[in-house]
């Protein structure tokens, strides 16, 4: 008897997986749009008996309010596939007189035009089908049925679409993508900042063109889904490794009105390169780094760098002054923090993309109890013996090592 089991399984299987609000407010945005669509061109049409919307538009709908990150399902896919679709089809229905050959001709002309104008949209099709099955209806329009109802209904489409998608929604639509066939920009060695490492928008376009093979997601997306799926696998690898594991406890700090030459004598006593600033609770409201003593010092034809910063860390004894006197006046306000329970997987991307090189930690009331550096990560990264530590608890001193 044959198992029918294996085939029940592909009925179970949801192609979207989307939360059930996420599909609730998809239904909604569906109706609505064909609604809308529906209403306003009848509003415009001369004749009733014209139709008032195209029955692929019911496709469009569901292509753009349920994966409005597919290429197809961007603006000029939607446009000039629907709007290209519904002239082939005209000339298919005027031209052949056989419906069979016609519908043919109808599909393929379409789907080689939006091939070409590189606006596939699947619906597009369907489109191109409407003049020839539907016969004196929409032949008697001519050409205009080109503009009416498909235009409009494609014009209000593309409206809805944008506001439901980036107001309700809250999707970043329209998508954009890099082109995967634009060997110019894939040569190119100025990557991005958050492609430097890990899988890149480059990468992907490169993996699919060398497969020759179409994804319905953009390569940005599927770029970012490789990576966090990475990071998944990091830590399922490294096991439960925090920042609190591998941070440098006990760490000097200074607050909003430490001076100036004091905050520098403790950083270049402690061989620091970084401190963070805190108040009096130990939040973090800043920090202060080499480049914030050093931003402030102008040096004319006639003077000397070590003469003009000595002169801007020195206290003035007056009461006025024209220069920053406190730690305040001179710190970056826009820190990076993490919480002590972070996975140090969460540290890759902020140090080794984004360049940050210590990081503030903070426990869960937003208090500083520690700071991560890069030599941490490092360690925590290629020494599985510190990894070993770290997971007994016992890492704080050779946190301490590295802190430089």
């Amino acid at each position: 008897m044959m198992n029918i089991k294996p085939f029940f399984r592909f009925i179970t299987v949801d192609p979207v997986g989307l939360s059930r609000k996420g599909k609730l407010i998809s239904v909604i945005s569906c109706f609505s749009v064909i609604l809308l669509t529906a209403w306003i061109t009848q509003q415009f049409s001369s004749n009733p008996a014209y139709p008032i919307v195209v029955a692929s538009m019911g496709a469009s709908a569901v292509i753009l309010f349920i994966i409005p990150n597919s290429p197809l399902a961007q603006p000029w896919p939607l446009v000039g596939g629907q709007l290209v679709s519904a002239l082939i089809g005209v000339i298919c229905a005027q031209v052949f007189t056989h419906s069979v050959f016609a519908s043919a001709c109808a599909v393929g002309g379409s789907v080689l035009a939006m091939l070409l104008f590189k606006c596939l949209h699947p619906p597009g099709a369907a489109t191109a089908l409407t003049p020839v099955m539907a016969g004196d209806p929409i032949t008697s329009l001519g050409y205009g049925f080109v503009l009416m109802p498909v235009g409009l209904n494609v014009a209000i489409m593309m409206i809805m679409a944008i506001a439901i998608n980036r107001w309700l929604l809250r999707h970043e639509y329209p998508s954009i993508s890099y082109p995967t066939n634009d060997k110019k920009h894939q040569r190119s060695t100025d990557i991005q900042a958050s492609q430097r490492t890990g899988i890149s928008v480059q990468d992907v376009g490169q993996a699919l063109e060398n497969m020759d093979m179409f994804m319905d997601v953009s390569t940005a997306d599927l770029s970012k889904l490789l990576t966090h799926a990475q990071m998944q696998s990091f830590k399922r690898y490294r096991g439960n490794i925090t920042c609190a594991d591998i941070m440098v406890r006990n760490i000097l700090t200074v607050e909003y009105g430490t001076e100036v030459e004091e905050a520098w004598k403790s950083m270049q006593y402690e061989k620091l390169k970084a401190m963070p600033v805190i108040d009096r609770a130990r939040r973090v409201i800043g920090i202060i780094t080499w480049n914030d003593f050093f931003k402030f010092i102008s040096v004319g034809a006639d003077e000397t760098f070590q003469d003009k910063f000595r002169a801007f860390i020195r206290r003035t004894p007056n009461v006025s002054t024209d220069k920053p006197e406190a730690v305040g006046h001179i710190m970056t306000t826009s820190v990076c923090v993490l919480p002590e329970n972070t996975h140090i997987a969460d540290l890759i991307p902020l140090m080794s993309n984004q360049g940050y090189r210590q990081i503030p930690i903070v426990n869960h009331e937003n208090r500083l109890v520690g700071m991560v550096y890069q030599a941490n990560l490092i360690a925590a990264l290629y020494n599985e013996q510190l990894i070993k530590l770290a997971r007994g608890g016992n890492v704080v001193s050779l946190g301490k090592k590295y802190s430089n």
